[in-house]
């Protein structure tokens, strides 16, 4: 009986895949619609892994565009746009989440979410002509999908060491917290270079600072 029920499921690209929704609206005047959630649900009895496709990666980002998710559990993909601009109106890109069994290489299933970027929610969209949506769907079909980049290595430039603007600033706190405290009489460094208290323990305050950046880069 479990072969029976496996076996339709190792088919390829026969598994059906539960997203939802199934078309991401986002409003260039509403910040907060920039960023939207896609649910994946697993309702079977083995885990799954999965991978989200796009047909413009250069468009949007996708916070673990691959991942696993449990034996019935969901898990929630979080998608933001980052370039609102009036040149994309109306354009409508696809993702594609593709699932497989973590032992499996090839795909079992996938599922297309329709994405589009309109001006703003108060105005609805034209009603488009018949010719119009046959060459979208047209469109749509021949699109080719391509890997999202990871977000961390999007978002953090690779490690080259600490930039020379923060080793000068570095050394410009370190010089700051030697010179003399104002006040103190023995010192042959002139007054106009004694600091206050005050301005030394801002000077120690950043050099912490550029010592962790320093320690991260």
């Amino acid at each position: 009986m479990q072969q029976q029920h496996r076996q339709p499921e190792l088919v390829e690209g026969s598994l059906p895949v539960f997203v939802f929704p199934t078309e991401l609206i986002f409003y260039a005047d509403d910040q907060t619609s920039h960023k939207q959630v896609l649910t994946l649900y697993n309702p079977y009895e083995f885990a799954l892994k999965f991978k989200v496709l796009c047909t413009a990666p250069n468009k949007y980002t996708v916070v673990d565009s691959t991942g696993a998710v449990k034996p019935q559990c969901c898990v929630d993909i979080v998608i933001r746009h980052r370039d609102v601009r009036s040149c994309h109106y109306g354009v409508y890109d696809k993702f594609r989440l593709q699932v497989s069994e973590q032992s499996q290489r090839k795909a079992l299933g996938r599922k297309e979410v329709t994405a589009t970027l309109r001006p703003s929610a108060s105005q609805e969209p034209p009603s488009p002509r018949p010719q119009d949506d046959e060459r979208r769907i047209k469109e749509l079909a021949d699109s080719e999908f391509f890997e999202q980049t990871v977000l961390h290595t999007e978002s953090r430039p690779a490690a080259g060491g600490p930039s020379l603007l923060t080793v000068l600033l570095g050394l410009v706190c370190m010089v700051a917290l030697m010179l003399p405290t104002l006040g103190e009489q023995e010192s042959t460094v002139p007054l106009y270079l004694h600091l206050s208290v005050n301005k030394k323990l801002v000077a120690a305050y950043v050099l912490g600072l550029l010592t962790m950046v320093i320690l991260r880069t």
